[in-house]
C-alpha cells in the first residue's frame, strides 16, 4: 500500500493544470514535467515501446506472455488537472484508519471535510484517505488512474505467472479542457478496445455519457446618455439576463441527476453595447439533445423578432458547437468489453455500479475514433476542488481490477 501512496504523491505534487485559453498541445508546458517523468518510470519498470510524441501523448506496451491469440487491450488516463481550482503546491495529507468524523483540512482557514455534508466518506471508515490541505485540489482526477495503471503493469511484469495478452497504456494531456483525445493516435495505439481509469468511487463502471455542446449567445445593444435614453437605449446586459430567465428553471445541474439533461450557464460578460452568455448543453438522449439545441435557436429568434424594428439587424447571435457524443452507441455493439470489466470486479468482491456518466471522458471521444472505451473507477471523490480525497484501498482495488481484466481477456475458456 505504501508503494501506491508514494507513487500517487509523486504525481500530484507536480502541477499539471491545463489552460483552456492556450492553443498549444499540451496547453501548458508544465504538464510535460510529469509526462517526461512518466516516460522514465515506464521504462524503469520494464515496459516496452515507450514513446511520447511532440504533443505529449504517452504510449507504452506490455508484450503478451501467452502463445494463443488474444485481443490487444488498453488502459488510458490523463495527467492534466482542471483549471477550475489551483493544482499548484499540492500538499497531500494522509489520514490513516479514518474514524468517520470530521477531517480538518486547514485549521487556520477553518476548512473541514465533513461526512455530514460529504456522506460518501462514511463508507471508507477504517481505511486510509489521502486529502488536500484545503488550499488546492488533490489531482486524483486523474493521477489516481495513472498510479493504478503503472502499478498494475509493474505487478504483471513482476508476476509472469499471470497470463495476459498484449497490453497498451496511454496517458493524455488536456482532458480537463475537452481536448484529451483530439490528437490521440488510435491506429498507433493499436488496441481492439480500451478502458479509461477515470471514474470516481469504487465499483463505478460506465459506458454511457452525455451528448455535449457549448453555446455562446452575443447580444447587441445601443448606448445612449441615460438622461435621454427613453425609447432609444437597448441595454444588452438586460437582454442577456432576460434570455437566461427564459431557460427551463428546473433543467440545471443543481436540480438534475441520472439521465436528466440540463442547460448550464457558465459565464456572462457584458456592457451596454454588447454582452455574451456562455452555456453548455447536456443530454444522454440524442433526440432530446437535438431539441435542446433547437430550443436555444428558437429562443434567440424570438429576441430578434421582438427587437427587429427597433434595432434593425439581429440583436442576438447564437453559436452552438457540438463537443462530444454518447459513447453508448459505439460500446453496445461490443458489449462484451463491459461484461469483462463487470466480471473482473465481481471476482474481486467489488459490487459493480453501472450508471451513466454525468459528464465526459477521453473514452467517449476515443469510442467515436474507433477505440471503444468504457470508464472504470479510479477511486477519488469531490474532484475539482479543495474537498477532493481518495481512499488508498480503492486505488489498490483498481489495480487489481486492471490485472484481472488482463487475465480474463487472455483466458481461453
Amino acid at each position: 500500500m505504501q508503494h501506491i501512496i508514494d507513487r500517487f504523491i509523486s504525481y500530484v505534487t507536480v502541477d499539471t493544470e491545463s489552460d483552456p485559453n492556450s492553443e498549444t498541445t499540451p496547453s501548458s508546458k508544465k504538464q510535460l514535467v510529469l509526462a517526461r517523468n512518466l516516460v522514465k518510470e515506464l521504462k524503469a519498470i520494464g515496459m516496452e515501446d515507450v514513446t511520447m510524441d511532440r504533443k505529449g501523448y504517452i504510449m507504452a506496451t506490455l508484450p503478451s506472455n501467452v502463445e494463443h491469440e488474444v485481443p490487444v487491450i488498453g488502459f488510458i488516463s490523463h495527467y492534466d488537472t482542471t483549471p477550475d481550482f489551483t493544482g499548484a503546491n499540492v500538499k497531500p495529507q494522509i489520514i490513516e484508519n479514518y474514524d468517520g468524523k470530521d477531517i480538518v483540512l486547514n485549521a487556520e482557514q477553518n476548512i473541514v471535510l465533513s461526512p455530514s455534508y460529504f456522506k460518501d466518506l462514511l463508507q471508507y471508515k477504517g481505511q486510509t484517505l489521502i486529502t488536500t490541505d484545503g488550499t488546492t485540489l488533490l489531482g486524483a482526477d486523474d493521477k489516481a488512474g495513472i498510479t493504478e495503471i503503472v502499478t498494475a503493469m509493474e505487478y504483471l511484469i513482476q508476476h509472469p505467472e499471470i497470463l495476459h495478452g498484449k497490453i497498451r497504456v496511454g496517458f493524455t494531456p488536456d482532458e480537463e479542457i475537452g481536448r484529451g483525445a483530439h490528437h490521440f493516435d488510435v491506429e498507433k495505439f493499436g488496441a481492439d478496445w480500451a478502458y479509461t481509469m477515470d471514474g470516481s468511487q469504487i465499483g463505478e463502471l460506465e459506458y454511457e455519457n452525455f451528448n455535449a455542446a457549448g453555446a455562446k449567445v452575443t447580444f447587441k445593444g445601443k448606448s445612449v446618455h441615460p438622461g435621454y435614453a427613453k425609447g432609444k437605449m437597448i441595454n444588452s446586459m438586460l437582454l442577456a439576463s432576460k434570455f437566461i430567465s427564459k431557460l427551463p428553471k428546473k433543467e440545471v445541474p443543481e436540480m438534475t441527476k441520472g439521465y436528466e439533461g440540463f442547460f448550464h450557464v457558465t459565464g456572462i460578460t457584458g456592457s451596454i453595447e454588447e454582452s455574451t452568455v456562455s452555456l453548455i448543453i447536456r443530454d444522454h438522449d440524442k433526440k432530446l439533445f437535438k431539441k435542446r439545441k433547437e430550443f436555444l435557436h428558437e429562443l434567440t429568434a424570438k429576441f430578434n423578432k421582438k427587437f427587429k424594428k427597433q434595432f434593425g439587424d439581429d440583436i442576438a447571435i447564437i453559436e452552438i458547437k457540438d463537443q462530444y457524443y454518447n459513447m453508448k452507441e459505439k460500446v453496445e455493439p461490443v458489449f462484451h468489453i463491459v461484461k469483462i470489466a463487470e466480471k473482473a470486479m465481481k471476482k474481486l468482491d467489488i459490487k459493480p455500479i453501472i450508471k451513466p456518466i454525468r459528464g465526459g471522458t477521453d473514452g467517449c471521444q476515443l469510442s467515436y475514433k474507433g477505440l471503444p472505451c468504457p470508464n472504470i473507477f479510479a477511486g477519488g471523490h469531490n474532484f475539482h476542488g479543495k474537498y477532493e480525497y481518495v481512499p488508498v484501498e480503492s486505488m489498490q482495488k483498481a489495480v487489481e481490477v486492471i490485472v484481472k481484466i488482463a487475465e480474463l481477456t487472455a483466458d481461453k475458456k
